[in-house]
């Protein structure tokens, strides 16, 4: 615990670092900020559209309620309004991390390929064909998107226990969260090094787990207010990109050579 706390804090300071190297590049800063605005209006659109709807469905998923008193049925509607918040949140920004990636993945490419020049470029990075790095990322997308389903399911249904819903839930969706945001980002530092599979990533990120939370956790925060993403973004991938290369750097058994001659899955 002693430890955590001083990668907690090392890790959230590498935002300010990302800040600092993307104000450098308004160029890319202003490109970068595209995406997240377009996904930002679409899913501003939906979470508007739950937070109108949350008691209508609360009441929907409980019709047990119905025949308790008028105070009991209120609050345990309230208790699955907010433990369905909780997990759409959850959800929703994985999703739209992964469909800004998606949207603008030449650009955050770019940024971090340009975050990895300052730093000392990868020395012979592994290059990928583009249908190949294509079909890949959407393979490893699906993937994340259908674990947080998961995640946001168990999250929900947690919420249903009295004070835990409520304090616990909110935690562990904000952890899980920074956790998957953070493979997601680090991707393209990780492939350029040859680390295409997920489990290589989870792997270099399991030796460091409180520095990339620490990244990890206020990122995934304040990609959940509306179009504060729009800074975010640009933002995260450099720091994600920083975040990889020390990563990489500081794995125990050194860094992981590139696997260049087996097939590339997306698991």
């Amino acid at each position: 615990m002693a430890r955590a706390f001083p990668e907690l804090l090392s890790g959230a300071s590498l935002l300010g670092r990302g800040l600092g190297m993307i104000l450098r590049r308004p160029k890319l800063f202003l490109l970068g900020a595209i995406p997240p605005l377009i996904t930002s209006v679409v899913f501003v659109a939906v979470l508007v559209l739950l937070l109108t709807q949350a008691n209508r469905i609360a009441g929907w998923v409980t019709p047990f309620s119905n025949g308790w008193s008028p105070g009991a049925a209120a609050g345990l509607r309230v208790l699955v309004s907010l433990a369905m918040v909780a997990a759409a949140i959850l959800l929703m920004v994985i999703s739209f991390s992964t469909l800004t990636q998606t949207l603008g993945s030449p650009l955050y490419d770019k940024i971090a390929e340009s975050v990895e020049a300052e730093l000392g470029d990868v020395r012979d990075p592994v290059q990928e064909k583009p249908h190949v790095t294509m079909i890949r990322s959407i393979g490893q997308s699906l993937l994340l998107i259908t674990v947080s389903l998961l995640a946001a399911v168990l999250l929900f249904l947690t919420g249903f226990i009295p004070v835990i819903g409520q304090t616990v839930v909110p935690v562990m969706a904000a952890i899980f969260g920074g956790w998957i945001i953070m493979i997601e980002m680090a991707g393209s530092a990780f492939a350029r090094r040859g680390l295409f599979r997920l489990g290589e990533r989870r792997a270099a990120m399991r030796h460091r787990r409180a520095k990339v939370l620490g990244l990890g956790i206020p990122t995934f925060l304040m990609l959940s207010i509306p179009f504060l993403s729009v800074v975010v973004f640009p933002v995260a991938t450099a720091a994600s990109t920083i975040l990889a290369r020390e990563l990489l750097s500081a794995t125990p058994a050194g860094p992981p050579q590139p696997m260049v001659d087996r097939p590339v899955s997306s698991g």
